[in-house]
């Protein structure tokens, strides 16, 4: 058996892990690679964003689904409020979500951003403006994405939380009914 073959097997969704990795680790590739070989600005900056950009809607749509059990995005209501909408699977679902794939998702997640602070870093460094505004965007993005997934989880929990009470709380009184009717 192939060493590395075990490895994947690990994982439920494969393919969705290898896409999870790939355009965030395309776009810091690409970033750190071209700011030593390529002179041109404009290119660094669109293709690294758009990168990023990937990464962020494949993070928030897909792999965030597929991997966690979860999604969330954010609307503006008739006040011109912004309100934050998540979407979780049931408990029993989340309790059959594959471990490795959410490892893999969590860390990632903040690896990313932890890379893109330390590229900023050394922006700053350099004095680089216009390198810091590239690094920024990415940054920005991968945040985004670390506090919708965050508060998705929250409020997943939070829904399990008011699940569980609402059904003790229903089975409390269909005992007590059950108890007072039979006297």
């Amino acid at each position: 058996m192939d060493p590395n073959q075990s490895i994947v097997e690990n994982y439920f969704n494969p393919r969705t892990c290898f896409f999870h990795v790939l355009f965030k680790a395309a776009a810091l590739a690409f970033y750190i690679l071209s700011a030593l070989f390529v002179d041109n600005f404009v290119i660094i900056f669109v293709v690294t964003v758009l990168l990023a950009a990937l990464d962020f809607w494949v993070v928030k749509n897909v792999s965030g689904r597929i991997l966690v059990g979860m999604r969330w995005w954010n609307e503006i209501d008739d006040l011109g409020e912004s309100v934050w909408k998540f979407e979780c699977l049931d408990q029993d679902s989340l309790a059959r979500m594959n471990k490795k794939d959410s490892w893999l998702f969590w860390w990632t997640l903040y690896l990313a951003a932890v890379l893109w602070i330390t590229l900023a870093i050394f922006s700053l460094i350099r004095l680089q403006a216009d390198y810091l505004l590239v690094v920024g965007v990415c940054l920005t993005l991968s945040i985004a994405n670390i506090v919708g997934f965050t508060k998705c989880k929250k409020d997943a929990k939070k829904q399990i939380q008011q699940f569980a009470s609402q059904t003790i709380a229903s089975r409390f009184s269909s005992t007590l009914q059950s108890a007072f009717s039979v006297v």
